[in-house]
């Protein structure tokens, strides 16, 4: 017989036995969901789920592996894989998901190799969030004269060197993989404004061919968007958006709007390509970035944006408020003491003074273009923030409504 300090003693000795087993346990548990997991988000490597609605706007979430973004979302513009001016971290603390660069100015600069020993441009950038590569179909249009398009593909002549390449849809889609985004855009050709109908149907069926070239070139895991084209012919845009849908893509970028047309005919594009591209699919509206523009196509059902607004215009001292632009550098703000917006809760508003900011840029002083960016971005960001709970909240025509009257 035990006697009963010896009886203590084993029980005692029996639970924490016990409870190792079950601690060992839980933590096997705990270690199996995870893998289970991670397991599932590489299996399903893109979804995009749309969790509210209102009319035609959607509120969702956007998954390429083990990345998420919520959406409708702003992209800032990262060309050369950097926000100017802005760290990574301050562009997490902005509230920013994600950011584009481009796929062609990485190739000439840094070079892909760089990128590639890097382990891709995440790492390389230092940026962890959701990253889109643009195709380099944009600079088709906005090199010019450096440029010749074929039905095979570009020469662009480089505006860092003057040396000449001849890009083939596959090359744009084994640049994009190289890199490493989390999305990645098929090669398009796109035309600016205006433009005669035969010209832009050339691009239309260009563009057309190159996506079917891409989709076959495509290997990678990384989400692959196709672009429409059409400039502002509705024949020809639903040729290509019918086209796109037939190859199959993990979502569609609506593409040729800002390049110089009526705000009115960028407004009739968006809402008819979004009644043409599928509803369960991801629609990203390419170089979009003001309050008007994203609400407007935020109602015809459009998912994400991006654009240079923000950072060039913070560089040049042009400041984002809800009551319009400041133009920091005007006479008017030399002794004013009050944020540059108020309410806003980016650094540069809860810490500095219009006046010192309009300081800053008379000075010449860096600090001044880094500030402005800062708070355009987060205004920005600030602004989607409430578009998503609008929509969740069923309110969106009021959002508008407040937001147009200004």
């Amino acid at each position: 017989m035990l006697s009963k300090d010896k009886f203590v003693v084993v029980e005692v000795l029996k639970k924490a036995v016990f409870g190792r087993v079950v601690l060992k346990r839980i933590r096997r548990y705990v270690k199996l969901k995870s893998i289970i997991l991670w397991f599932f988000s590489v299996i399903i490597m893109v979804e995009f789920r749309i969790e509210n609605t209102d009319g035609k706007a959607r509120a969702g979430v956007l998954r390429c592996g083990e990345r998420i973004v919520r959406t409708p979302a702003f992209f800032p513009v990262a060309t050369a894989g950097a926000v100017k001016g802005i760290t990574p971290e301050v562009l997490r603390r902005c509230g920013v998901s994600g950011i584009l660069v481009n796929a062609y100015h990485l190739a000439r600069r840094p070079g892909l190799d760089v990128i590639k020993q890097a382990g891709g441009i995440h790492r390389f950038s230092g940026w962890d969030g959701f990253i889109i590569t643009d195709s380099g179909g944009y600079q088709v249009m906005s090199l010019g004269e450096n440029v010749k398009v074929y039905d095979e593909g570009v020469y662009f002549r480089s505006p860092f060197d003057g040396s000449e390449e001849f890009v083939t849809p596959k090359d744009s889609i084994m640049w994009q993989e190289t890199i490493g985004a989390d999305v990645i855009m098929a090669f398009d050709e796109c035309v600016g404004y205006p433009v005669d109908e035969e010209r832009a149907r050339r691009a239309v069926e260009r563009t057309i061919r190159w996506a079917e070239e891409c989709k076959k070139a495509h290997k990678s895991e990384q989400a692959l968007f196709g672009i429409t084209q059409g400039s502002v012919f509705e024949n020809l845009r639903r040729r290509c958006a019918e086209s796109l849908v037939g190859i199959g893509f993990d979502g569609y970028a609506i593409g040729g709007v800002s390049v110089g047309e009526p705000v009115t005919e960028s407004h009739r594009i968006v809402h008819y390509d979004c009644g043409v591209l599928p509803e369960n699919k991801p629609r990203y509206l390419m170089g979009v970035g003001s309050l008007r523009e994203i609400l407007e196509a935020v109602n015809a059902g459009v998912d994400i944006f991006d654009s240079v607004l923000p950072t060039r215009n913070g560089r040049t001292g042009q400041i984002f408020t809800l009551e319009g632009r400041l133009r920091i550098l005007a006479k008017e703000f030399r002794f004013d003491n009050n944020p540059p917006e108020r309410g806003c809760d980016c650094y540069l508003c809860v810490n500095f003074t219009r006046a010192y900011l309009r300081h800053l840029f008379v000075s010449g002083d860096i600090l001044g273009p880094v500030l402005a960016t800062l708070h355009n971005i987060r205004f920005l960001e600030r602004f989607i923030e409430k578009i998503r709970e609008a929509i969740a909240e069923k309110r969106l025509s009021s959002l508008r409504q407040i937001y147009l009257s200004q």
